[in-house]
């Protein structure tokens, strides 16, 4: 899924961080912290998940979506899908 090992890191971490979020999520639960301090870890979350899952999509389309002999206008419509997706996942 990741197409260099630049982009493997980034992933990664983006997951890692996603996992504290959700260890945070657990913690507030477990010590029964308020219901807003809950909600807005898990807001949090989801912004973290969105996003990575944005940057996949994105990497899918540019990647196995667009062939290396990809138009202008092939690159600009791929170009507004992914700010299409990105809105859309904010």
């Amino acid at each position: 899924m990741a197409h260099t090992v630049e982009e493997k890191k980034r992933l990664l971490n983006r997951v890692r961080r996603i996992m504290g979020q959700v260890a945070a999520i657990e913690k507030a639960l477990d010590q029964e912290s308020g219901c807003s301090d809950v909600l807005h870890n898990i807001s949090a979350c989801r912004g973290a998940m969105d996003a990575l899952m944005a940057e996949v999509i994105e990497g899918h389309i540019r990647f196995h979506i667009l062939d290396k002999s990809a138009t202008d206008e092939q690159t600009d419509a791929a170009d507004d899908l992914v700010s299409a997706l990105r809105t859309y996942l904010k």
